[in-house]
């Protein structure tokens, strides 16, 4: 594929708002972790809660949007001055010509949880202020987003569980290879809800203490929230050099089974080897492996055997999810521009909450961070029923 440009981007999570707050954090190996005590929640959890997100107001015109999940939306792009760099970008190429592609797994479902809370005691029905298209609908975010910046193109939400924001980017260079935009608007949100932390303790693959990736006592996730976001465009002779760049993209599908990776990591390796190709690189070329690494036994195991085989264990690589926790539909883009922050600081980030390396796992796990020369890095994101998506970053020369 042809190589496009981070021309702008942000992230928020648990670690803090914006890129400077994630630096410091990631720079000191500082988890954001803290014991669940998320609304009316009760479960022997950690969770990586972002502070504030209640406080936010969306404008009166797009009030019908309000929801948690879309508060965390406007709390990403006012951060690092994205909105700013995203009205440059619609000034240059016209309202309809920059697109929206943004990923999450649940979106606003928080808002019909509190919903079902209110409905009436004789008929069921639902309160009548509550707008399921304007917060819990998948396309919500797409949407808020869109209107939040005035625009008239093509916008879309992807929903493939943990690999929705990363997919994402795949998506819009497509787009922007058909030429049918000139700048993509990517990114995910997803927001902490009684589904999805019920709904994984349910499945047992929660930790009770803060996940401990790839660790040989590791027990399962920390789920967490998050919102990144990013400005693609296209590489042209104005690009400042060392600006970070997409340079491939791979998806697979591997379909093994509903909510467990294939054992030996095939749908895995198959990403990351269409990702290689994408960018016209050899697997020695990549310096730095940010790893889904969720902390779940099966998990972390499929995907060591996946890298072990393409990579074998010269390339560094670690998970940040014992830092930000798993930030579901919001990962794929958080863990994208963690692999950003390591090639424009050359610093690669630390491993929290790992203490010791499982020895079944023969990759070369880095448990702590490090000024190291990263010329290629690689993001790893895979779903729930086998949809994978691994993304190849650069710098410009």
């Amino acid at each position: 594929m042809a190589p496009l440009q981070l021309s702008a981007y942000t992230l928020i999570t648990c670690l803090g708002q914006g890129l400077d707050a994630t630096r410091e954090a990631l720079h000191n190996e500082r988890t954001g972790l803290s014991p669940c005590c998320f609304e009316t929640v009760e479960l022997d959890a950690w969770i990586g809660e972002v502070a504030d997100v209640d406080a936010q107001e969306l404008p009166v015109a797009l009030r019908k949007y309000d929801c948690r999940n879309n508060r965390l939306v406007q709390m990403g792009l006012e951060t690092d001055g994205f909105a700013q760099r995203v009205g440059e970008a619609v000034a240059r190429h016209g309202a309809t010509r920059v697109g929206v592609f943004l990923g999450t797994s649940t979106a606003g479902i928080l808002q019909t949880e509190q919903a079902y809370r209110r409905r009436d005691p004789v008929s069921g029905a639902l309160p009548e202020d509550f707008d399921y298209q304007g917060t819990h609908n998948a396309f919500s975010l797409a949407e808020f987003t869109r209107d939040y910046f005035g625009l008239q193109g093509m916008a879309m939400a992807i929903s493939t569980a943990c690999s929705s924001s990363a997919k994402v980017f795949a998506a819009a260079a497509r787009q922007l290879a058909m030429g049918s935009i000139d700048a993509a608007i990517v990114g995910g949100v997803d927001s902490l809800c009684l589904t999805t932390l019920y709904g994984f303790s349910s499945l047992q693959l929660m930790a009770a203490d803060p996940c401990r990736p790839f660790d040989a006592e590791r027990k399962g996730l920390s789920i967490g929230e998050g919102a990144a976001f990013a400005l693609l465009e296209r590489v042209d002779p104005s690009t400042p050099s060392g600006t970070v760049l997409l340079l491939g993209v791979g998806e697979s599908s591997d379909a093994h089974h509903m909510s467990a990776p294939h054992p030996h990591g095939l749908g895995a390796r198959l990403a990351m080897e269409a990702a290689l190709r994408s960018a016209g690189l050899l697997s020695d070329k990549v310096d730095y492996i940010n790893l889904h690494g969720t902390a779940t036994p099966a998990n972390d195991a499929a995907e060591g055997l996946a890298v072990a085989a393409l990579f074998g264990a010269h390339v560094r690589c670690n998970s940040t999810k014992g830092a930000t926790g798993h930030t579901l539909g919001a990962a794929g883009a958080v863990e994208a521009l963690i692999c950003a922050l390591a090639l424009s600081d050359q610093r690669l980030p630390g491993s929290p909450g790992t203490r010791s390396l499982d020895p079944a796992i023969g990759i070369r796990y880095q448990m702590h961070g490090g000024d190291v020369p990263v010329r290629h890095a690689l993001s790893n994101s895979f779903g729930f029923g086998g949809s994978n998506c691994s993304l190849v970053f650069g710098l410009s020369p």
